[in-house]
């Protein structure tokens, strides 16, 4: 019960707190989405469509950027190797899962 008590307390320091933290906004600059696959294709349609209106609702501007190749790999491995700032996003079908299966 001690135990319980001294968490709740420090929860709610934390969250009186929280207020004059003074953290910067996102998205403050223009989102990379990384479509796997050429352009003109489904999945660069799909990416495009929702990108426009994540823009719309962010107010921040996506940038689509297709990098085809080895059955998606080229491209997700770059997602998975971007910075973990939350700019980069990546797009991939239901066939990408049986790539770990194909190259191990």
């Amino acid at each position: 019960m001690n135990r319980i008590l001294r968490v709740m307390g420090a929860l709610a320091i934390v969250t009186a707190t929280a207020g004059s933290a003074q953290a910067q906004g996102w998205p403050n600059r223009p989102i990379r989405m990384v479509v796997p696959y050429t352009p003109g294709g489904y999945t660069d349609l799909m990416a495009r469509l929702v990108s426009q209106k994540m823009s719309e609702a962010l107010g921040q501007t996506f940038v689509i950027e297709n990098k085809p190749g080895a059955n998606a790999a080229i491209g997700t491995d770059s997602v998975a190797k971007a910075a973990p700032d939350g700019y980069t996003f990546g797009t991939v079908i239901a066939a990408h899962s049986v790539n770990p299966t194909l190259n191990p």
